[in-house]
């Protein structure tokens, strides 16, 4: 089934059509809602009502950009919702502990898979994980990411800043990586995935 007739048979509420976009999507953005939920069940459940609301907005795209990224939008504000009726954003660590540790611009050192980056990831406190995601992996500005979470957006910035270096330790901790020979770019590794 191509993608038009797809998004012509959802719009006509087929159920065929239905079934065919949920198997084509869902196992990229059950991916892209674990990386923002603390649980798989959470992940689960973020991505039902997620495809619930692309469903009952179908009518509203376009044909103006990639369907996929419309669907991949309208997931992330599921995921986003469904934390902020859950959880609070301003949710900071020891500030002691952050301010030890030494942030290196845009990169974690050593090759690893993107499965291994994404469970430390998992690690972060919440605010910190989530203003990761949608800075680094899902393209959203310092300035929309507050208007998303109803924070500021130096508060987006030093969550950023804090969530880099905090990922770094904690995959030393883990031994993942070792102190660096040669730097790499962890979004490469997520983004392939």
């Amino acid at each position: 089934m191509t993608e038009q007739a797809i998004i012509t048979g959802c719009l006509h509420n087929d159920a065929a059509a239905q079934r065919e976009l949920y198997n084509r999507y869902s196992p990229k953005m059950l991916s892209v809602c674990y990386r923002f939920a603390q649980s798989r069940e959470d992940a689960e459940d973020m991505l039902q009502e997620g495809f619930i609301k692309v469903f009952t907005q179908m009518h509203t795209f376009q044909n103006k950009g990639a369907f996929e990224g419309w669907i991949r939008r309208i997931i992330v504000h599921t995921c986003i919702n469904f934390l902020k009726k859950y959880k609070k954003f301003n949710e900071n660590v020891d500030l002691a502990y952050a301010n030890y540790l030494q942030v290196k611009e845009e990169t974690i050192p050593s090759i690893m898979q993107a499965r291994q980056i994404i469970e430390c990831i998992r690690l972060l406190p919440l605010g910190y994980r989530t203003v990761l995601n949608l800075y680094a992996l899902e393209g959203y500005s310092h300035k929309e990411i507050g208007e998303m979470l109803d924070i500021e957006e130096s508060t987006s910035r030093s969550q950023y800043t804090r969530s880099k270096a905090m990922l770094e330790v904690i995959l030393i901790r883990k031994k993942i990586i070792e102190k660096p020979k040669e730097e790499f770019n962890w979004l490469i590794a997520l983004k392939k995935q």
